[in-house]
């Protein structure tokens, strides 16, 4: 899927567990690691507006979009590398 969810990398980042942020969003936990997992299927904007409060990031800290192409080849840098 081309949606990556980083919330894992947050919340350690935040030092916070997913109990915490449960409370705090006012989410079950078994919906947040479903989220966290990557296994959801959507996001309801609420969702991620409460997340985003609790953990004072943007979503983009918590959403990444990946093609697959660009998991197949090699970071930037060592492209040129390769090429040089």
């Amino acid at each position: 899927m081309p949606i990556v969810v980083k919330l894992d990398d947050m919340l350690h980042d935040r030092r916070m567990t997913l109990t915490d942020l449960a409370d705090r969003v006012g989410m079950t936990l078994a919906n947040l690691s479903i989220l966290k997992t990557g296994k959801a299927r959507a996001v309801r904007f609420s969702t991620l507006d409460a997340i985003c409060e609790a953990l004072a990031c943007q979503p983009g800290d918590i959403l990444r979009f990946e093609t697959e192409q660009s998991e197949r080849l090699p970071p930037p840098a060592a492209r040129k590398q390769k090429a040089s």
